[in-house]
This record gives C-alpha cells, sequence and structure tokens, in this order.
C-alpha cells in the first residue's frame, strides 16, 4: 500500500498493512542541542533552507502528509520588529501584531504584553487583511498543481484555520473571556467574520482543485482552546458560538468528498470532543496524554471518534527503555481497533536525549510493523 491508501483506510477503520509513519515536529531547542551534541548534520537548522521540523522528519524517515497550498490565514501579515531588549530579554511585536516579551536563550512560550484588536475600530482594520479575493492565498497555476496531486502517493488536505484560536491571537485571552460574557454580539461578529472569509476562501480552492481532478483526503485545523483542567470557554458557549459555523465549514467539506477532519489542540479536551464531533470534526490531535488519555477516548467515543498522537513525551523524557516501553505498551490494543496513528503527543522538547528518542522511534516502528 502506498501512504495515502494507509492514511485513509486507517481513517476509514478498513484493512490496512500498517498506520502512517508520523511525528509532531520538535522545539528548536531540542534540535539545537543535538546538532550541537553531534547527532544530526547542522543542515537541519541551517537558516533559509525550509522548516526545520520539516527537515528534521525527513531525516528520520518520518513519512508526511501535505496541504494545498491555500491560505485562509492573515495576509499581508504584520512585519516582525525588535522594539526593545536587553540581555535576557527580546521585546518583539510579531507577525500576527502581538506585542510580547521573549526570553533569547530558551525556547519558551512568550509573555503577551499586547493585542491588536482592542475594539470594534481595531477589528475593521484588521479585517482589511483577511480579504478573500487577494490572489496571494491561492497557487499562481492550478494547471501544474492539478499535474503535481492527480496522481499521487501522499494524503493531501487543506488549511482550515481556527476560529476561537486566531480570536485570542487577536485579543488576548482576558479579552476575549471578557467578550464572551460582556460583549457576546462582538464574539459572534468576529468569529462570522472569520467563518464566512474561511468558506469563501475554500469554495473557491475546491473548486479549482475539483477542475483540476485534484480530490483531498482531510481538513486541518488549529484551536489550542484547553488547559490542564479543561476547555477555555464553557461547553454551552462553545456550542453556541462554534459548532454551528463548524458545521457550515465541514459540511462544504464534506460536499467535495473530505470526511477526515483533525483538530490540534492541547490539554483536557473531554468536555469539548462531543461538540467537536457535532460540529464535524472527528480526528483529535496531538492528545496530550497528561490531561486526555487515548483509550480513555476510544472507550467513550468507539469508533465515531479518529485520533493522531497520543504518545506521552513525559516517558520519553525519563528517557530508559523501560518508561518507554511502558508507555509504547499501550498502543497494540488501539491500532488493532483501527482510526488511531499514534505519535509523540506534542513537539519533542528539548529534555529529550537523542538516544532515548531514536530507542522510541525504533521501538514505535517494530510495533506499527515499519521496518
Amino acid at each position: 500500500m502506498n501512504l495515502r491508501e494507509r492514511f485513509l483506510n486507517t481513517f476509514h477503520y478498513e484493512e490496512v498493512d500498517r498506520v502512517p509513519d508520523f511525528e509532531f515536529g520538535y522545539w528548536q531547542e531540542t534540535l539545537e542541542n543535538w546538532v550541537e551534541e553531534g547527532h544530526l548534520p547542522q543542515q537541519i537548522i541551517a537558516e533559509g533552507e525550509g522548516d526545520i521540523n520539516r527537515k528534521a522528519e525527513e531525516y528520520f524517515g518520518f513519512e508526511q502528509r501535505e496541504t494545498l497550498p491555500v491560505s485562509v490565514d492573515m495576509h499581508p501579515h504584520f512585519e516582525r520588529k525588535v522594539l526593545d531588549e536587553d540581555e535576557k530579554y527580546r521585546i518583539v511585536r510579531d507577525e500576527r501584531g502581538i506585542v510580547c516579551r521573549i526570553l533569547k536563550e530558551h525556547e519558551t512560550m512568550p509573555e503577551w504584553i499586547e493585542f491588536p484588536v482592542k475594539d470594534r475600530e481595531d477589528f475593521e482594520r484588521l479585517k482589511e487583511r483577511y480579504d478573500p479575493s487577494d490572489p496571494a492565498r491561492y497557487p499562481d497555476d492550478w494547471e501544474s498543481l492539478g499535474e503535481r496531486y492527480r496522481d499521487r502517493e501522499r494524503p493531501l488536505g487543506v488549511f482550515c484555520g481556527s476560529l476561537y484560536g486566531w480570536l485570542r491571537y487577536w485579543t488576548g485571552f482576558e479579552r476575549l473571556s471578557r467578550a464572551f460574557i460582556q460583549e457576546p454580539d462582538f464574539v459572534h461578529d468576529m468569529m462570522e467574520f472569520l467563518t464566512e472569509h474561511i468558506l469563501t476562501v475554500l469554495s473557491r480552492a475546491l473548486k479549482e482543485a475539483q477542475r483540476q481532478g485534484v480530490t483531498l483526503d482531510f481538513s486541518a485545523w488549529w484551536e489550542d482552546m484547553c488547559y490542564n483542567k479543561g476547555p477555555l470557554i464553557s461547553p454551552d458557549m462553545f456550542e453556541e458560538f462554534m459548532v454551528p459555523r463548524y458545521k457550515r465549514i465541514t459540511s462544504l467539506l464534506e460536499d467535495y468528498g473530505i470526511d477526515i477532519h483533525y483538530l490540534d489542540s492541547d490539554g483536557q479536551i473531554d468536555e469539548l470532543v462531543p461538540l467537536w464531533l457535532e460540529g464535524g470534526i472527528n480526528c483529535m490531535f496531538p492528545i496530550e496524554v497528561a490531561h486526555t488519555k487515548p483509550e480513555d477516548l476510544r472507550e467513550k467515543f468507539g469508533k465515531e471518534v479518529l485520533m493522531m498522537g497520543g504518545v506521552d513525551k513525559r516517558a520519553l523524557i525519563e528517557g530508559t527503555e523501560e518508561a518507554i516501553d511502558d508507555e509504547l505498551a499501550k498502543l497494540p490494543p488501539l491500532l488493532e481497533e483501527g482510526g488511531f496513528i499514534p505519535h509523540v503527543d506534542h513537539r519533542v522538547p528539548a529534555d529529550v536525549d537523542f538516544e532515548s528518542y531514536r530507542y522510541y522511534v525504533r521501538r514505535k516502528r517494530e510495533i506499527i510493523g515499519r521496518d
């Protein structure tokens, strides 16, 4: 079987010789450490040579899925600019217009200081960066794209963006949380604008792809709207603000034969899974084991839910063969049931040593049946 057949059969609960060998990537500091220690070639982290995660995954021999070169994201982005710095920190206005404080020496979450949308006037200005007619959102040559993807062996999908996650980037978590209570109409307006924008871009892209004889296999989403205790908004709010809008977008995708919709959210996602399923989002990823266990999702939702990830990074941090083997022991029953592609439950952190990671990769490949 080729990779596309394995991907589709795995997520359609059909017969497969083995599941795809995917991973979720690495912190930049992780790869820098492994290069400095002599385990990886310098070219992995060389600037100006593309995505370092993709280069590292190719070096390790992981299989790759692809996405249609279509953008629903902000365009143009803000110009990244250093506003101030000292020996330890750098104050930056990033590509999304967020002012943040960044630690220079280690890769960590930034400290957010200021966000681009404080009121409706800011929102109206930001909307100019989401013009669905912008030619930069689409391939220059659809015919060449058709020749490339018509008869392919890799799964191909489309990135659909975010509803809550991008609003949080616009306003900041605290401002958005207050707005759900104090200004629900404003939240509806912002989310409806995003939904219509995504629908317009996807409609044009899917029509063009269909005209070229290109069928897509999946949609990809990003939200990151849960923490270690649960969702950042209540399930009732999620059901009111988000489920109907997800449905509109996934319905469009399914009109074009796309029935695998995977969404990236960390944290404890249990309360939102049934609502994502109601909205048409049927694949959970990366299933951060410290907060949500893949075996629990399977027991609760059966074959209704698809999954990617679910291998606890803490076992790799512990670093012993026994800890890694104990964590991977849960994989065979999940693989036997289908609808599951295992990999580390987030980007590999910098406190994972190279030999432990190599042992994990070797053992995982033995379990999934990849030479």
